[in-house]
């Protein structure tokens, strides 16, 4: 099967999370959005897609998977199914279940972290909330960041160290991976320390940035750089020092 990705042309989003197990997976897809068909853009192509009213169960945003005749939306949603189909989720039912859960927090971290920049909402421009935004960056460094990296850590060494979930790499696995990644973009300086504070997470990042697969992709230019559009944005004065464990107590 040929899959069909839809999702915004000049921004990682919430379909890199996507996009990775795809790539993983070496799947058969195409990334709709980022083609052209003689004078439509390839943004023309989704928003197209997002308006036409014949599809019975309209997703409600990008990203969505075409598989088929099935239409899927929402990120976590999505990896549910693709984990399945593609050996990167566990096969008993609590595993599966396990891994989405997994998935739908860190959905809710990645909702804080864009929140970040845009602490009044999305339609207004970073420029137009820079106040809101340093004092949503103290807090969110002092308190969120470390308590979901708390979190995802002790999730993986209550696991055994290596993986996420079960005993294989699973979607989750590249999800942390692409969090990881962000997060050393959006504050450089905060996470200086992530290596010594969260050793496991350092390592499975480097273990997904090691994979064949990913490594490819990583180095292509299927893979849309960081940039001031995404999710995972830098702003200089909004990156300051990652608090120690023995600080937050």
């Amino acid at each position: 099967m040929r899959y069909e990705l839809f999702y915004w042309p000049s921004i990682q989003g919430r379909g890199e999370f996507v996009r990775l197990a795809l790539e993983q997976a070496g799947a058969d897809y195409v990334d709709v959005a980022r083609q052209s068909e003689g004078e439509e853009t390839g943004e023309d192509v989704l928003i197209r897609w997002l308006e036409d009213d014949k599809i019975k169960r309209p997703p409600f945003a990008p990203p969505f998977l075409k598989a088929g005749k099935l239409i899927i939306g929402q990120t976590a949603n999505i990896l549910l199914f693709l984990g399945g189909r593609h050996n990167l989720a566990p096969k008993d039912e609590a595993g599966r279940l396990w891994a989405h859960q997994l998935q739908l927090t860190i959905a809710d971290f990645v909702v804080e972290i864009h929140d970040v920049h845009h602490p009044l909402g999305a339609n207004f421009y970073y420029e137009d909330q820079k106040p809101e935004a340093r004092r949503r960056a103290a807090d969110f460094l002092k308190e969120r960041l470390p308590k979901f990296l708390g979190y995802f850590e002790d999730v993986l060494r209550s696991n055994g160290g290596r993986y996420m979930v079960g005993k294989k790499l699973s979607y989750v696995d590249l999800s942390m991976f692409q969090v990881i990644a962000g997060l050393r973009y959006a504050f450089p300086r905060a996470m200086a320390r992530s290596k010594r504070e969260y050793p496991l997470l350092d390592v499975l990042h480097d273990r997904v940035v090691a994979l064949p697969r990913v490594s490819n992709y990583l180095s292509s230019k299927r893979r849309i750089p960081f940039n001031r559009q995404g999710i995972f944005r830098h702003y200089e004065e909004l990156d300051t020092r990652l608090l120690r464990k023995t600080e937050r107590k």
